[in-house]
């Protein structure tokens, strides 16, 4: 199944929890000896793959013990700079985001003091 294919958070649990108790059967290693080698419970272990909502270094730890950890590059790929910033800034990185405006300068509006009402 797809991860693009998954509309809801549950699912996603359930496909994630799915594809670490498949990893974990392939080698040959018991619910008990994962969560040893995690350093989480077998309790964790079992929420991991029955879908339920875990600490994200409880997953971590899941991903390191299946000898997984080089995937996540897939998951979060390294940000580069776009072609045209890297002329643009020649060579310099990235310091600030601009604000989604066209890039003009937004003025604040005056401080408001009694009797401006009208």
């Amino acid at each position: 199944m797809s991860f693009q294919n998954l509309n809801t958070d549950e699912y996603l649990l359930t496909e994630l929890g799915k594809r670490f108790a498949r990893q974990r059967l392939d080698m040959g290693i018991t619910q008990a000896n994962l969560a040893f080698e995690a350093g989480i419970s077998k309790r964790t272990l079992e929420r991991i793959e029955s879908g339920e909502a875990v600490q994200f270094t409880s997953i971590i730890r899941v991903l390191r013990a299946l000898h997984l950890v080089p995937n996540l590059d897939a998951l979060v790929p390294k940000a580069g700079p776009r072609p045209m910033d890297v002329l643009n800034m020649q060579g310099k990185q990235r310091q600030r985001a601009r604000s989604p405006q066209t890039g003009a300068v937004r003025e604040q509006p005056a401080a408001w003091r009694w009797g401006d009402e009208t």
